[in-house]
């Protein structure tokens, strides 16, 4: 480390320090790495910690024996890297904020005669689109009300077709596509509905009464619909009753750091009013660092792709990092952003109530993981597993082989984040080793969770193992297969119970102990998740084979195709010389000729 240590370069970048086993423990970025570097060591007499550094980070010195480091051309480069880089790699000492959802926007293009409202996340082409939001939730809930409420362009299609709909018939638009409305009178119309897009109690009202009407009606699963878009928009409301003075957009980010977790709040002003808010929990909190907190929150929520990004942006705290994140978002978006951490006045009094929702959420959220924190314990984890990845595969005979990974998200199925795999490997290792190798490599754009849990035993354990280390990337894993208790060697016969594989060992649960119901229920959702996917899989493949059988090719000719490109799609999609060389061309006319129904 020394050589290292003396050779590095005046020039920004991203360093980062590993283990004796490897293990990456700390990525950093810096203006110049040489300064930034040396500062947290002391060159003589010998080479020793610079006691000035955080205890966090002179823990993290203790344990490090090699150093890393990558040249960038500008310390917005380093910023953007760094935060890269933890958020894929998952360093010991870094805190991660796992946030990678885009928050849906209400949109309209005014140059159209006859516009309409609809859902994006990202930033739509045009020179007269009006964003509102983000809405974190309640976004979908709130543009149909305002298409329950006003009488708008509901398809669009309608337009297109030049035809009054029943929409028409049912006074829910007034069709222009007829004529029937002029392009003045349907822009009222729209000015209303873009007020009550932010003075929401104009459509909770309206929704209020159509809701009471179809009770009357004994209509109780229309207006059950109506109850829940009612309570979704409300959901969005906070009340506050500071006064701006001014219609400003703002953006407000508090970060709080709690015992077990913390908690990062979103307030989204627009025009002087809240109109959403958002939240998220993060772990590792003791490894919290508040610059590299505030600096992930920012740079992960503005994407290049995000709409109506706020000029202005107050943190409850202010952090180092401040005015190069600053720099970077100006750069990103093309206009100047500010960052401020206010102390006095309305600003202060927005930041110190996204702090009270913060302490809020940490106080709410004290016991909801206390299954979480057993497991932690019970496998001597690095932290609590707040999101829990589990994995299995299916397969019959090496066919129709799939995969598949469920997630746990902080106390719930996350079933927006499951994934299945069509797999290629005949054998069960094989195809977890793909499966696994898969979800490492989608690290980069969705971060890794707290814990894997697998399907097999020490073999998938040590498989899994291998592979994060290969990728240098700090992930907890642990495996439950089933072991047999007598002699009957079928799968399905005889009785078997679940053991655990972790890194320390293999734990042995009592089958009435709660730990082990709780990571079965992990397991058995992989499997449920998995076998599905296998069935419909295999149905589809049943069914190409019948047809293949039909046009008179037989088994032991499908089963050569079927070695040689592996999927009925490879086969579908190859050309006829391909398939004449796997089988003949009599073999290869039928295929082409009969594409159509595979």
């Amino acid at each position: 480390m020394i050589t290292t240590l003396r050779s590095l370069p005046d020039s920004p970048g991203v360093y980062q320090y590993f283990d004796e086993r490897g293990k990456l423990l700390y990525v950093g970025k810096a203006k110049s790495l040489k300064h930034r570097v040396k500062s947290y060591w002391r060159f003589t007499p010998n080479l020793t910690v610079n006691p000035a550094q955080s205890p966090r980070i002179i823990k993290m010195l203790h344990e490090a024996v090699r150093l890393e480091y990558i040249v960038v051309e500008s310390e917005d480069d380093a910023l953007i890297l760094e935060n890269s880089l933890i958020k894929q790699l998952k360093p010991k000492y870094n805190i991660l904020l796992r946030d990678d959802k885009t928050y849906p926007y209400i949109y309209i293009d005014e140059s159209q005669p006859y516009p309409r409202f609809e859902i994006t996340r990202k930033v739509v082409k045009g020179k007269n689109i009006t964003y509102y939001g983000p809405f974190p939730s309640g976004g979908r809930a709130l543009l149909d009300a305002l298409y329950e409420v006003y009488p708008l362009v509901q398809k669009k299609s309608c337009l297109r077709e030049g035809k009054a709909c029943l929409f028409y018939q049912i006074n829910k638009c007034l069709a222009p596509c007829e004529g029937k409305v002029s392009p003045e009178v349907y822009a009222t119309i729209v000015e209303e509905a873009k007020q009550a897009i932010t003075k929401r109690k104009i459509l909770t009202d309206t929704l209020q009464e159509k809701m009471a009407a179809l009770a009357m009606q004994e209509r109780f699963e229309e207006a059950a619909g109506l109850r829940d878009s009612i309570q979704a928009i409300s959901s969005l409301n906070i009340t506050s009753n500071i006064d701006l003075a001014k219609e400003m957009d703002l953006d407000i980010f508090a970060i709080m750091n709690g015992d077990e977790r913390g908690v990062v709040v979103k307030l989204f002003m627009r025009n002087g009013k809240i109109i959403s808010s958002a939240y998220n929990y993060f772990r590792h909190t003791h490894i919290f660092d508040r610059n590299e907190a505030y600096t992930q929150a920012l740079l992960e929520f503005y994407t290049i792709d995000t709409p109506n990004i706020s000029k202005e942006i107050l943190t409850a705290h202010s952090f180092e990092d401040a005015s190069p994140v600053a720099q970077t978002l100006s750069k990103r978006f093309g206009k100047k952003i500010e960052i401020e951490t206010p102390q006095r006045g309305a600003k202060a009094k927005l930041v110190k109530l996204a702090l009270q929702n913060c302490e809020e959420l940490l106080r709410t959220q004290k016991n909801d993981s206390i299954m979480e924190q057993k497991i932690a314990d019970l496998m001597d984890l690095s932290a609590i597993p707040y999101r829990i990845e589990t994995f299995d595969n299916s397969h019959m005979m090496g066919a129709a082989a799939v995969g598949g990974m469920v997630v746990w998200n902080e106390g719930k199925w996350d079933k927006s984040a499951y994934r299945r795999y069509e797999l290629h490997a005949r054998d069960e290792y094989g195809q977890m080793k793909e499966m696994l190798s898969r979800r490492i490599e989608d690290f980069k754009s969705h971060p890794a969770p707290d814990l894997w849990i697998l399907d097999g035993g020490q073999a998938n354990l040590n498989l899994a193992l291998s592979l994060l280390k290969e990728a240098q990337i700090n992930l907890d894993v642990i495996a439950i297969a089933k072991e047999k208790l007598d002699a009957k060697a079928h799968r399905a016969k005889g009785a078997a119970k679940d053991i655990l594989y972790t890194p320390a060992g293999v734990i042995e649960l009592k089958p009435s102990d709660k730990r082990l119901h709780w990571i079965q229920r992990q397991r058995d959702e992989a499997h449920r998740y998995a076998i599905t996917y296998h069935q419909n899989k295999k149905r589809k493949e049943d069914t190409q084979v019948s047809l293949l059988n039909k046009k008179g090719i037989g088994k032991a000719t499908v089963k050569k195709l079927i070695d040689y490109f592996g999927t009925f799609d490879a086969i579908h999609n190859a050309s006829s010389e391909e398939i004449e060389k796997v089988t003949n061309k009599k073999i290869s006319n039928i295929i082409k000729n009969n594409n159509e129904e595979l």
